[in-house]
């Protein structure tokens, strides 16, 4: 069990703007002998440490969570990974087990620290049980994005409610993925009224942490995948009136420095060089999503992978869409596959729009290589934008979770649907996204044309397109370049390794 659930010790660096590390106290309370609870303004370190732990993701488990839809490709040397992209589940790859090791122990790292800050609580007075209760709040939604992330590769797994690891032991059942979500969704339900009621960078205390519209979100897309679509236009509705929120003008530096809790992110993990070329930096691993060579236009700046590639049904879909601005942020282009685009299609070198390019617009240089032909430009950190002395790809880049675009689209979803709104209509919520976009405005919005906005808009962002197709039954989208997708493939099978663990996990992929 200590495999799967093993307790963290977390030394944190405190994940705002700060440029000094907080030694954390020890959060498993196994070892909590030695932490004054009586010192109640110490509880924040408990919350530090869950951060932490939540955004110090492994470069591979994004790469499980998002990469089986038709707007994205495996490519590189990992079999694992490309077999999964074609639905061929393999019980031995790698990047399934670590995606379940390290979610779980994430959670139930969530559940340490808040029982941490529970015993805080005891000897706090009222502005200090106050505040644990926002942070126990705060545990909670960032326990249940990894939740939601294992149930949407897995659909069936287990629900942590404590640290207790006992409780898992001779387990009889797993809820299913409409269990999960509905967990989710009350969990956000408890959360909500203890969360502060602002967008994530108007927070000081720590900037860009948890909100209640964070939980929003998270309730709202919980309750998609439950096909409640009232609840999801209840709870995307809030967030829309609440006013604090805007899509940032410039859709191709959102993704970038410049985009960092811009005030269209719900939430983000974050990770900095601290403003310093050398020294300690808190950082994700972007290279498997970086082109195999380049010339930077720093030079010494460090290339990619290759692992994660645009696919060409989603460049030639944008391509005769007349896309721009979001065709070129989302796709970083070789000359291989220029011609590519060129021989398969009916564009020529003339018809194509000049950004369609192997030099990007901050004159980074994508070079033929044999893994990929296309890159993702929204994992995309130009080298002139990293820090002098920085040179890992993307070092210093956030990684965006949820965005206010996303919360347009599938409140106008809901809408067409068949819930009521409480605001905007659809046709307003879709052309404020299109218009960032350059696009003309539409006029009675289809369901059709919303499946094609929200694939427009947010390719290439952890397996949105992949959850949609599957809960619209759309499952021909989805057979595409040489795979077949049908409705017994929409979950990864467990590793072997869990198999072994709880053999009930075999009894549900025998059934």
């Amino acid at each position: 069990m200590n495999k799967f659930f093993a307790p963290l010790a977390f030394l944190a660096v405190l994940i705002s703007s700060c440029t000094s590390e907080l030694e954390q106290p020890e959060l498993n309370n196994n070892f909590a002998g030695g932490t004054d609870f009586s010192k109640t303004g110490d509880m924040v370190f408990s919350l530090v440490g869950i951060y932490q732990t939540v955004n110090d993701r492994g470069w591979e488990q994004p790469l499980v969570v998002a990469t089986r839809g038709d707007e994205v490709n495996a490519a590189g040397d990992q079999q694992g990974l490309k077999n999964q992209d074609r639905y061929v589940y393999d019980n031995s790859f790698f990047g399934s087990r670590t995606l379940w090791e390290t979610y779980y122990g994430d959670i139930i790292a969530a559940h340490t620290g808040m029982e941490q800050i529970s015993r805080y609580m005891e000897l706090a007075d009222e502005d200090g049980i106050a505040l644990g209760n926002q942070y126990i709040a705060e545990a909670k939604v960032l326990r249940s994005i990894l939740l939601f992330q294992l149930s949407q590769v897995y659909g069936a797994v287990f629900i942590p409610e404590s640290s207790d690891l006992s409780a898992f032991e001779n387990v009889t059942s797993v809820p299913t993925k409409e269990e999960v979500m509905q967990h989710i969704s009350d969990q956000m339900d408890e959360a909500i009224p203890y969360l502060p009621n602002m967008r994530p960078n108007e927070r000081t205390d720590l900037p860009g942490g948890v909100t209640r519209y964070t939980a929003l979100m998270i309730k709202a897309l919980a309750n998609q995948e439950l096909e409640n679509y009232q609840a999801v236009a209840d709870a995307a509705g809030q967030i829309i009136n609440s006013g604090k929120f805007s899509l940032m003008s410039d859709y191709y530096e959102l993704f970038k420095t410049p985009g960092k809790l811009s005030d269209e992110s719900l939430f983000e993990f974050q990770y900095s060089d601290f403003n310093s070329g050398t020294g300690n930096r808190v950082g994700h691993l972007y290279a498997p999503y970086g082109p195999n060579g380049w010339t930077p236009a720093v030079a010494g700046a460090g290339a990619g992978w290759g692992f994660f590639e645009p696919s060409m049904k989603y460049v030639t879909f944008m391509l005769d869409r007349g896309e721009t601005e979001r065709l070129e942020t989302t796709v970083l282009f070789t000359q291989n596959g220029i011609d590519s685009i060129i021989a398969t299609t009916d564009y020529t070198v003339e018809t194509l729009p000049d950004f369609v390019s192997p030099v990007t617009r901050y004159g980074d240089v994508l070079l033929d290589n044999e893994r990929a032909i296309f890159c993702s430009g929204k994992h995309y950190l130009p080298s002139s934008q990293l820090i002098s002395g920085r040179t890992d790809y993307g070092s210093n880049k956030n990684y965006i979770v949820y965005r206010y675009a996303e919360t347009l689209l599938i409140y106008a979803e809901a809408l067409l649907h068949g819930a009521s709104g409480s605001g905007m209509s659809a046709d307003q919520v879709v052309n404020m996204v299109r218009a960032r976009a350059g696009l003309t405005p539409l006029s009675g919005v289809t369901l059709d044309q919303l499946v094609d906005e929200k694939y427009a808009e947010l390719a290439m962002e952890w397996g949105k397109r992949f959850l949609d197709m599957v809960r619209l039954g759309r499952y021909e989208e989805l057979s595409f370049e040489g795979r077949t997708f049908t409705p017994d493939k929409t979950f990864v099978t467990y590793h072997q390794d869990q198999i072994d663990e709880f053999p009930i996990l075999g009894d549900i992929i025998n059934n």
